[in-house]
């Protein structure tokens, strides 16, 4: 979709969007195209996700806004990270330099209960780590992953231990620790942690993509790659930067509203993927995944990401 066309919808979904996404059912308000019979039309459209199509949300919504047609496509969002119980823990990936795109997760056992987990136990959390950065007053050097990776309830603290490979990836508690929680941030546009680390094995790169470039803007219909914990490496386009979405962080969090955020489509992205940074072709950190579902994929805009964590992206070996 061209520019100038984005430019016309984007006041109007975002004066829809509070109603829209307070409606029982609904998870998301995004711009895109209008799809009939599962055939794109190439018409400019609001889209508006619900749970299940045929219930009350999808016949509430109005077939335009002001001229503008809307599109009900049913999908559900999830935080991508994910749970094991102690007892469930397996052998993973062991990187001996801290780069982007590995495992990473807390050393501490949380508790979840139901509806987050079929049954109430306490639950190890594993995610990704996205890229290095360090913080703007002094040289340190940091990871990035996402807030519900490494902070995950609202019990976390500053000085949490984390560790790799993720105790989910049988990582020890004390022997594998890599850093501890440094700074985080959880609004409406971002999903974010920085890692303190305490090893000066690391490295500017991700893995299978290479050295960290920079920071850039994620435009629609750039390339994008991204290198995950779950799925590894994989690759896509950006289908919008105008998304808002609802993903429910569990007890202690609820349900929260990420705007303005950067959608991929296709099966970009599973849970334990969160926290993986996407690259440009140029290999400059456009983004920070968040969640989705298998059929697409969110990430934060990299600069709200940097700014509201006071840091910068490492580009180079510290």
């Amino acid at each position: 979709m061209a520019g100038d066309g984005r430019a016309v919808i984007r006041p109007i979904k975002r004066l829809v969007e509070d109603d829209f996404l307070g409606r029982p059912g609904v998870v998301g308000v995004d711009i895109g195209h209008k799809a009939v019979g599962g055939r794109c039309t190439g018409v400019p459209s609001i889209v508006v996700y619900v749970r299940r199509k045929g219930n009350a949300a999808q016949f509430t919504i109005p077939p335009d806004v002001l001229g503008i047609p809307t599109d009900v496509v049913e999908d559900t969002f999830f935080p991508h990270h994910t749970l094991a119980s102690p007892e469930g823990v397996s052998g993973a990936e062991r990187h001996e330099l801290l780069i982007g795109g590995i495992g990473v997760g807390p050393s501490r056992a949380v508790r979840f209960v139901p509806p987050d987990v079929p049954e109430a136990d306490d639950y190890l959390v594993a995610g990704t780590l996205g890229a290095l950065v360090t913080p703007r007053a002094k040289r340190r050097t940091m990871a990035l992953t996402a807030f519900h990776i490494a902070c995950v309830d609202d019990a976390w603290a500053v000085g949490d231990p984390m560790v790799h490979p993720s105790r989910v990836d049988g990582g020890h508690p004390y022997r594998d620790q890599i850093g501890v929680l440094a700074r985080a941030a959880l609004s409406g546009t971002v999903d974010a942690a920085a890692i303190l680390l305490t090893t000066p094995r690391s490295r500017a790169e991700v893995a299978g993509i290479g050295l960290v470039a920079g920071q850039g803007e994620a435009l629609v219909g750039q390339h994008v790659r991204k290198r995950g914990r779950t799925t590894a490496l994989t690759a896509g386009v950006v289908a919008s930067t105008d998304a808002a979405i609802t993903l429910d962080f569990g007890t202690g969090l609820g349900v929260r509203t990420l705007r303005d955020q950067i959608r991929v489509e296709g099966p970009f992205a599973d849970h334990g993927d969160s926290g993986a940074v996407l690259l440009d072709d140029a290999n400059r950190v456009v983004g920070l995944y968040c969640g989705g579902s298998r059929d697409r994929g969110f990430a934060n805009p990299i600069a709200n990401v940097l700014d509201q964590l006071d840091v910068d992206l490492l580009t180079v070996e510290p």
